[in-house]
């Protein structure tokens, strides 16, 4: 299992993938606010999503697991 993790502490502002999809290198697949800027998150690697580990509104450190893919 791999996982996709925080790169900085922020707020989840949107999610873009759910459990089963199939995900790319580089593809979008969660959207972070910190210090009122946008950062997205893209997953490094291809799979299929197993589980997202946060919702939309959750705060988030650097370094907490994201998604986990398969």
């Amino acid at each position: 299992m791999k996982e996709i993790t925080a790169t900085m502490a922020g707020t989840v502002l949107n999610i873009f993938v759910v459990a089963g999809n199939t995900v790319n290198p580089g593809q979008e697949v969660l959207m972070l606010e910190s210090m009122k800027m946008e950062i997205p998150i893209e997953s490094t690697t291809e799979g299929v999503v197993l589980e997202v580990k946060v919702n939309i509104g959750d705060f988030v450190n650097e370094g907490d697991i994201l998604i986990v893919i398969e």
